[in-house]
């Protein structure tokens, strides 16, 4: 899906792949373009909420979200309802979660026919590592697997995740990272933090019969044709822009709240920062500063930015653009305790745009340290006044035309896929 983390990181992974020898199968949902480059199959999660789920992202992708997609996907839901009632009452999982059937019957098949030599399960959504579980009792096919999110959310610092969650959803994620670390012959995270934790809660990780651990940073490739950082110029305008997801434990009210002490000191800066999001609507908690500090003017919402028609460029490649005209990139961490176990996937997007970072981040030294490494502005999420008295750097920086320059160092995919390689064929060469 253009534009959406959960798929660059595997899209931007197939290049490689291929030129490494690779022959991939790929399943997906039906949410998404079908790639034309090798065998790619397209499931409906079987699932009533899946099924909604999925059905919606099929409309609006092929008719739009017009009068069209209103009807049928209304239709759908009203038609459905119960049945997502009963599935919700006697399961509890995530709508996602029946994704895993077709997917497991289609890859029996495949790896019946010897079609298939290795099962790679990626995921963001934990369907696909399950499917992979499954094929792998089945079948006793090597299963390697690719862990995005903490399956496992801590709540505190203290907290190592042992106790089994009363949400049923969150219960099953905690037995299906235990399957993983039991069944997949390789299973990675992508920061050392994840990896730290998994290996507390299963002590059988990095042990003989047992998955082999390890940690991959995913990187990410320049959109188009970009392959170097744009010279930057300056505006009478410091345009500080965030690209992605926002909610109230990643919200853009901490940089609000933070230009009101600035705005007091500095008059003038009101009529000279602006504050862009794109990529996702705002959260109560943005929504909420708005009104009560009435800086309509100063936060700007731009929503999604999708593929252009007219010029034919990607959703993905546009985002790039404005991340290049950008004065300060803003790199929201969140404030819970996960945290600690997650980079923000468009961190390695920023690093391909040659722009100054700046890195609101909490409890994570190997993002602290690789946004220092590059040269950035950051702060300790939760103290106020850090994020203050770095808000007045950036402007003092600006106004003396010296914004941080920061350090080329992109992170690609080529380096994700060969850790991947040399890891998977120490155990089993002929992939």
């Amino acid at each position: 899906m253009d534009g959406r983390a959960a798929s660059l990181t595997i899209t931007d992974k197939i290049p490689y792949l291929l030129e490494a020898g690779v022959e991939p199968i790929v399943f997906s949902a039906i949410t998404g373009m079908k790639d034309k480059r090798f065998p790619h199959y397209q499931f409906l999660a079987w699932g009533p909420a899946g099924f909604r789920f999925d059905f919606r992202h099929w409309i609006a992708n092929q008719y739009g979200r017009g009068l069209f997609y209103k009807i049928t996907t209304r239709t759908v839901s009203i038609l459905l309802a119960p049945l997502i009632a009963i599935e919700k009452l006697c399961l509890g999982y995530s709508s996602q979660w029946s994704w895993a059937l077709p997917a497991f019957i289609h890859g029996y098949r495949l790896i019946r026919s010897g079609k298939v030599d290795v099962v790679f399960s990626v995921g963001s959504a934990w369907s696909a590592h399950l499917a992979g579980v499954w094929l792998k009792k089945a079948t006793g096919v090597e299963l390697i697997s690719e862990v995005h999110d903490p399956l496992v959310i801590r709540k505190s610092p203290v907290d190592q995740g042992f106790e089994k969650p009363k949400n049923r959803d969150a219960r099953f994620r905690h037995y299906l990272e235990n399957q993983l670390t039991r069944f997949s012959n390789k299973v990675w995270w992508f920061t050392e933090g994840a990896l730290h934790y998994a290996k507390v809660r299963n002590p059988n990780l990095n042990t003989p019969n047992n998955a082999h651990g390890f940690v991959v940073t995913p990187g990410a490739e320049p959109p188009g044709s970009l392959a170097a950082s744009k010279k930057h110029e300056y505006t009478n305008q410091l345009n500080l822009c965030h690209f992605g997801s926002l909610a109230n434990d990643r919200s853009l009210s901490t940089i609000l709240k933070a230009l009101v002490p600035l705005f007091n000191k500095y008059p003038q800066a009101r009529q000279c920062i602006r504050v862009h999001a794109y990529g996702a609507p705002l959260d109560t908690l943005s929504i909420e500063a708005i009104k009560q500090f009435a800086f309509e003017d100063i936060l700007l919402a731009h929503g999604r930015l999708e593929k252009d028609l007219q010029t034919g460029k990607s959703g993905r490649e546009r985002v790039v653009e404005k991340m290049q005209n950008a004065d300060v990139l803003i790199l929201l961490h969140g404030n819970d305790e996960w945290c600690a176990e997650y980079i923000p996937s468009k961190f390695y997007d920023y690093l391909w745009t040659g722009r100054p970072i700046w890195g609101i981040t909490h409890r994570n030294p190997q993002l602290d340290q690789m946004l220092l490494d590059r040269g950035s502005y950051l702060s300790p999420e939760g103290d106020a006044q850090a994020v203050a008295n770095s808000l007045e750097k950036i402007w003092l920086d600006w106004q003396n035309k010296c914004l941080v320059e920061p350090v080329w160092e992109p992170i690609g995919v080529d380096q994700a896929v060969k850790t991947i390689l040399t890891e998977v064929q120490a155990r089993q060469p002929k992939i």
